[in-house]
């Protein structure tokens, strides 16, 4: 890390109201003092009250992380998605810029908008997601990303991996059955890959879940494409199925009828979506590893540097394994 960094990741760590303030106000907010952190652990997210106006949400970026060219990426598909009218809750633009800076501070700041997460037996409101991520890929599929990565095995599967078994969060006990059991993993994922074939990538949401998604009444919104990355479209849909297989099935029926209105789904990605639960699996332990140094995340995973984690961690693996070699979830075009 160079010293700029370090100066930065030290001012990250104390960031304090006072500095909130002081960066927003720059831009001619006039904040009331009411602070609410939001559920954000990768960058520090807040919801800032503002006199006299509804309250915005303030979005300061983790240093080191992104440089400003992929954050700027970033907000350039967020406002070509609300351009055409889906409901994503893009960067505001303010004195003709997104991307902000404040002291050793980067941030953007966002429209505050409620709401729940959406109801996954809710078969209408996943035909409403269908149609939403599909006129998400028509936009994703006009262009690259120049600054941002691609979610594939390696840097997902293979440096995740490589990382746990270099740290020692893992119990010495369990080391040897990781080491194997991860080995597995990414053999299976790689049969995966290769019955897929040669589908096609485009721009996406990249860690599109129930929790990125806010319903109001009949009011749908979208939010934090930080992890927007290039991938297979069916990345920006898996995470909407939950259960044993017999209750994704509708789930997935439901979500490519919406889906198919607005672009052609291949099939083929269907072999795809067991690895590319192994792989979120393998990157997030990883993800919280490399963290793990940030005291916000010791306060939200406290279970993480335990041995009943790493068990069930590698139960999960073994697990993907067996999923991984079932047929893929049946679908009728």
């Amino acid at each position: 890390m160079t010293r700029d960094n370090e100066a930065a990741a030290l001012a990250y760590a104390a960031l304090q109201p006072d500095d909130i303030m002081q960066a927003l106000e720059a831009l001619s907010f006039r904040c009331d003092g009411r602070f609410l952190a939001l559920n954000s652990y990768e960058n520090r997210v807040y919801r800032v009250g503002i006199d006299d106006e509804p309250p915005i949400v303030a979005k300061f970026y983790r240093p080191a992380r992104w440089s400003d060219a992929a954050i700027l990426e970033e907000h350039k598909f967020a406002r070509e998605l609300f351009d055409n009218e889906i409901p994503v809750v893009a960067p505001q633009k303010i004195a003709g810029a997104t991307l902000h800076h404040s002291g050793q501070f980067r941030f953007a700041v966002y429209a505050w908008h409620g709401g729940r997460a959406p109801d996954l037996d809710n078969l209408d409101l996943s035909r409403q997601l269908g149609r939403f991520i599909a006129r998400i890929h028509r936009v994703g599929q006009t262009t690259e990303f120049r600054h941002r990565p691609t979610i594939d095995i390696d840097s997902y599967g293979v440096e995740s991996r490589d990382y746990l078994l270099q740290q020692d969060f893992i119990p010495n006990d369990l080391w040897p059955a990781y080491e194997s059991v991860s080995t597995q993993v990414l053999d299976g994922i790689e049969a995966c890959f290769a019955r897929a074939g040669a589908v096609s990538y485009l721009r996406l949401h990249g860690d599109f879940h129930p929790g990125n998604v806010l319903v109001a009444r009949d009011q749908l919104h979208i939010v934090d494409l930080d992890d927007a990355r290039r991938g297979p479209a069916v990345q920006d849909l898996w995470m909407f199925l939950s259960g044993d297989k017999i209750e994704q099935e509708p789930q997935l029926s439901a979500l490519l009828e919406g889906y198919e209105q607005f672009h052609d789904f291949d099939a083929r990605e269907l072999h795809l979506i067991e690895a590319l639960r192994s792989l979120r699996i393998m990157h997030y332990a990883a993800w919280i590893a490399r963290r793990w140094q940030d005291p916000a995340f010791r306060i939200a995973f406290p279970w993480f540097d335990t041995h009943r984690y790493w068990e069930d961690h590698v139960l999960s693996l073994r697990e993907q394994i067996a999923l991984m070699q079932e047929p893929p979830l049946a679908w009728s075009a």
